[in-house]
């Protein structure tokens, strides 16, 4: 009864003057907002609040972390009814974590009860895990700003956003059709050999960075050193790289007559030439940038990342993390710095390898499979947001952006979870990635998952209405939507564009043995411009067998044409890849008939697809009209 008369005396505050004036139509509104208002809990955040306030409207607590404990604890003391939902309000503004915030099962909600995280109305609320670099001072062409310490430490971080806007990490070409191409690849002495006049007058390497094009993958590769030869140079690298590197068979790189691989080298102040370049000495602790043009950085809003995660959905297979939703939310400046202290030789879709090494001969478990050629162990990249044996957690109309890995992440026993109205924009990795790919590297990636536990098994995902661009924009090999071993997926309505690879990846493991993936579905989605800067591509692509599944009513068109694609004519709008099977292709609108089918298993349909689909597909794929918002700005 306490929080029924406090919830009654906040709605009396708000308007008690107002009604001297009009005293019976504010008494209807007054009852109308007390009966709004019993329906559930409020509690209340806000940049300018205080964790020691009561998280009323009027005193505000200031974190999410103290809002969720205070949930927590009316919930434990049964002082929720059955009925009430628990939201939480976030009003405009910044809410910087200083490490990730875990919602665990003790923050359950229930199907009547369930919590919600939204925003106050119109007003654009952003969970942040970047800090602000201040105090630039002028030196020669240069503006320099020492980099503070995060929670007692050095940071070290690989992206700077100025006014919003991702500043470039400074690098030798400034257009990437003008990049280099390798002359050699030594794996016995694990040496790159490039031209000499691509790193010619580098006297200071440490921390220099080459990025190596190969096939449908981009590796970040830190210098150890270089020593000429005539017109070449030979590059060596750091562990672990270097083994992965030179040991891994696929993707590697091209040495084709006139088509090698290409290359560019990167975070090295000689490379600091063009405005809206950074340079970050992490030695000193000092970054270094060249101003655009009309940029005061007196006025300006500089910001790194300083953490990988901002929200981690966590339960276990017993106790997972029910009935939690968030709408309009953002999450934005998260970083990822893997890449900066053990490199990243990705396999596909931006996984890390691990360990990975050719066969020789060919075959793997007893010669069950006979084929396979090469081993290799994967690790997923972090996402801002990530889930981990959840049930019915829905996010919609949220923000994912400026992002320096996977934007969100479904990793491993989640289910029912809905992922609509939301956009996905400026990040280096993946935009979402759902289900299980790797087990963090306690499974080999060509092994079909098919765990004893079913309960692992991500399903019943719904991901619809998603506006997803300007992803893949650093780790070119990621995609829009990567979906590994997942089942009973729904991917529908979604729009997909500018991306450096693939649109949409659904399945894994390059294999035509039973595993988990079934009934999966691909519906009315517009993928457009994809392919940027990585050939051997679809806009829509899978792996591996997955009974039941169906892609029907998509559209695919507007592929880039890189000059450096190590085949240009390795391009395609539908692609099953190894060990598909039992998917029905169908209805899918494509400016022509150009799709491959490559090593595939039983039970393909192909009906319908290319350019004589009805124009009403057209019409229809891609975002509804009530989310078509969000391809103007969220």
């Amino acid at each position: 009864m306490d929080a029924l008369f406090v919830k009654i005396r906040v709605v009396f505050t708000g308007i008690f003057n107002d009604m001297k004036r009009e005293p019976k139509i504010y008494l209807l509104l007054c009852l109308l907002s007390i009966s709004a208002t019993l329906l559930g809990i409020n509690i209340y955040i806000s940049p300018t609040g205080n964790d020691n306030s009561g998280g009323s409207i009027q005193a505000p607590y200031a974190t999410l972390y103290r809002a969720l404990w205070q949930a927590r604890e009316l919930r434990r003391l049964h002082k929720v009814s059955v009925k009430d939902t628990v939201h939480i309000i976030l009003k405009g503004g910044t809410y910087p974590l200083y490490e990730p915030l875990v919602i665990r099962p003790e923050d359950n909600g229930t199907k009547t009860s369930p919590t919600i995280i939204e925003n106050a109305h119109n007003e654009q609320p952003i969970i942040s895990g970047g800090i602000a670099i201040t105090g630039w001072e002028k030196s020669g062409n240069f503006q320099v700003a020492s980099v503070p310490e995060f929670n007692g430490n050095k940071v070290n971080f690989r992206q700077l956003w100025i006014n919003g806007r991702k500043a470039v990490r400074a690098r030798n070409v400034s257009d990437f059709n003008k990049m280099d191409r390798i002359l050699g690849f030594n794996k016995q002495t694990r040496t790159l050999w490039i031209p000499a006049s691509s790193v010619r007058g580098l006297t200071n390497i440490p921390h220099t960075e080459l990025d190596l094009l190969q096939m449908w993958e981009v590796a970040n590769l830190r210098i150890k050193s270089i020593r000429f030869h005539g017109d070449s140079a030979g590059v060596t690298f750091h562990n672990p790289e270097s083994q992965i590197e030179f040991e891994h068979p696929w993707p590697h790189p091209m040495i084709q007559k006139g088509n090698n691989s290409p290359f560019y080298l990167t975070n090295n102040i000689a490379f600091l030439d063009q405005p809206g370049e950074w340079y970050y000495d992490q030695d000193q602790s000092k970054i270094y940038y060249l101003p655009r043009k009309g940029e005061d950085m007196n006025n300006v809003k500089a910001v790194i990342p300083v953490l990988q995660t901002l929200i981690e959905i966590k339960g276990t297979p017993d106790h997972p993390v029910q009935y939690i939703q968030f709408k309009g939310i953002g999450f934005e400046y998260a970083g990822w710095t893997r890449p900066s202290e053990k490199g990243h030789v990705p396999l596909q879709a931006g996984m890390d390898i691990l360990e990975g090494y050719s066969l020789k001969p060919p075959g793997a478990l007893g010669n069950k499979n006979k084929g396979l050629e090469n081993q290799a162990w994967i690790k997923r990249q972090p996402a801002s947001v990530s889930l981990t044996d959840t049930r019915n957690i829905t996010i919609k109309q949220c923000k994912f952006e400026h992002l320096g890995a996977c934007g969100l992440d479904i990793i491993s026993g989640s289910k029912f979870t809905t992922v609509k109205g939301c956009l996905f924009r400026d990040i280096a990795g993946n935009g979402m990635q759902i289900g299980s790919f790797d087990d963090n590297g306690s499974i080999e990636t060509h092994m079909p998952y098919h765990p004893a536990d079913k309960r692992t098994v991500c399903s019943d995902q719904r991901i619809m209405d998603n506006y997803i661009t300007n992803v893949s924009n650093e780790d070119w090999g990621c995609v829009g939507i990567a979906a590994g071993f997942v089942k009973n997926i729904y991917i529908e309505h979604n729009e997909i564009n500018d991306v450096s690879y693939t649109g949409i990846s659904l399945g894994w493991g390059w294999t035509k043995s039973p595993n988990c993936m079934r009934n999966n579905h691909v519906i009315a989605n517009y993928v457009h411009h994809y392919a940027k800067h990585m050939y051997d591509v679809a806009g829509i692509y899978t792996l591996s067998a997955q009974p039941k599944t169906i892609i029907e009513d998509n559209v695919v068109d507007s592929i880039y044409t890189p000059s450096y694609a190590h085949d240009p004519n390795h391009w395609f709008y539908l692609y099953t890849d190894e060990g598909s099977s039992y998917i029905t292709i169908k209805n899918n609108w494509t400016p022509a008939e150009r799709f491959l089918k490559n090593a595939n298993g039983p039970g393909n349909v192909w009906k319908n697809n290319g350019p004589t689909v009805s124009d009403s597909i057209k019409e229809h794929a891609g975002l509804e009209k009530k989310y078509r918002f969000l391809q103007k700005e969220f």
